[in-house]
């Protein structure tokens, strides 16, 4: 008989090796980059922008672990998702434009109630679109879904541009923007709204996907839907429960956005929904964990692009040109790392 030894330090190297800190520990250079290079105001702005980035690419990260789809509607969902909360506090709730709230409790019931009542309709729209939209395309080839994708894009966009005009809507305010001095940098209480809210909901997201039962059924219609099927599970109830999921985050980030911007737009969401895009990729489309590093690290490196821009071209541009730093990151993704900095999960990439 022949025995095998396993080397004492095979067990621990693996665990890193799983752990794969690597893209981890690459996100938190560029912070600390930020934070000494342009300072820590910069940091909080990026950290922020970040995790808006972050829930809008989780939509696309997790359609794509399902279906393999790139569903392109979804930054424009954000966008309905403004405006309808928008409607529910100034005509539901009877909140002023221009007002903020009179006291804290009454300032949570504005977001709860908003939250409550925006997120199941948008869940609704989700699995409206992936029924009429693209489930009678789920065995055409690619071009199709894809070519449909952007027409409910345009779809939505005139739609809104229709029921609530083509100007800029001034959003009502959700909380006195009375600023906090933190390590030197002034941040609102909008913000720390944001950095909370999209800290939680990440992680309920991560346990719903691992350690529940639609989670397991979200992994198992990833990897084969026919062999899902056979032991039970049923692909179209979880690919309409991922689409639910995607949807209602893409509410919640349309309310944080609008709240930290002050305005809503029928364009407001093209160019999010192409960044959040930008980020699936950069960590690794159909990879949760992914998507959330890719969003903060796009905040940052848009962050660091912004403060740089005018020295790197000599004054000729300005840091509202710190758009195109999300597009060169594309660029180099593709072509260097198609995979992202997590890479493309197969089995477990729902």
């Amino acid at each position: 008989m022949t025995t095998t030894t396993i080397p004492a330090s095979s067990g621990f190297g693996e665990s890193v090796r799983r752990l794969r800190i690597g893209p981890y520990l690459f996100v938190v250079a560029l912070g600390l980059i930020v934070f000494v290079a342009i300072g820590p105001q910069q940091f909080v702005n990026a950290l922020t922008i970040g995790a808006i980035y972050a829930l809008i690419a989780i939509g696309y990260t997790m359609v794509y672990g399902i279906i393999e789809l790139i569903n392109f509607a979804h930054g424009d969902v954000f966008m309905v998702g403004a405006f309808a909360s928008m409607f529910v506090l100034t005509s539901v709730l009877g909140q002023e434009p221009n007002s903020s709230a009179d006291s804290a409790p009454q300032a949570v019931f504005l977001i709860v109630t908003t939250f409550l009542i925006v997120m199941p309709v948008m869940g609704l729209l989700g699995v409206a679109i992936e029924r009429f939209a693209y489930r009678p395309l789920r065995n055409a080839p690619r071009l199709a879904p894809l070519i449909t994708a952007m027409g409910m894009s345009l779809l939505l966009q005139t739609l809104a541009m229709i029921i609530w005009k083509p100007t800029i809507k001034s959003y009502p305010i959700l909380l006195p923007s009375e600023p906090i001095n933190v390590f030197g940098a002034v941040i609102n209480t909008v913000q720390i709204l944001i950095l909370v809210i999209t800290a939680v909901t990440l992680a309920g997201l991560m346990y719903l996907v691992n350690y529940t039962k639609l989670g397991r059924a979200m992994r198992a219609t990833a990897e084969n839907p026919r062999v899902a099927g056979l032991m039970g599970v049923r692909p179209d109830m979880v690919i309409s429960a991922t689409f639910i999921i995607g949807a209602s985050l893409a509410a919640i980030a349309g309310v944080m956005w609008a709240a930290n911007y002050g305005s809503a737009s029928h364009t407001m969401g093209f160019l999010p929904g192409l960044k959040a895009f930008t980020a699936a990729v950069f960590g690794g489309i159909g990879n949760l964990a992914g998507a959330m590093v890719g969003g903060v690290a796009l905040g940052i490196i848009e962050a660091l692009g912004a403060g740089y821009i005018g020295a790197l071209t000599g004054g000729i541009l300005g840091s509202h040109y710190q758009d195109i730093f999300a597009f060169i990151v594309l660029i180099l993704v593709l072509t260097l790392r198609p995979s992202g900095l997590l890479g493309e999960r197969v089995a477990d990439r729902a």
